[in-house]
């Protein structure tokens, strides 16, 4: 899927892989990364709510995949 380093954030999870009570929705973070002109790699969202993930690259080009479960 990715080669190189990759860093991965998963929104709605602890530590632990536990859910949190509270979290900021994948979408809402898609429409913020977008609004501040962070190129999106590649998105898999569909519907309003529950898992979905989307990429984008750091300055080096590293991978971070942003990959809500819940």
């Amino acid at each position: 899927m990715f080669t190189g380093n990759i860093m991965t954030f998963n929104p709605g999870w602890d530590k632990d892989c536990k859910t949190l009570e509270s979290f900021t929705d994948i979408r809402a973070l898609l429409k913020e990364f977008q609004a501040q002109g962070v190129d999106i790699i590649e998105q898999s969202i569909t519907g309003d709510s529950g898992a979905a993930s989307f990429s984008i690259k750091d300055p080096d080009g590293n991978a971070i995949l942003i990959d809500q479960h819940v």
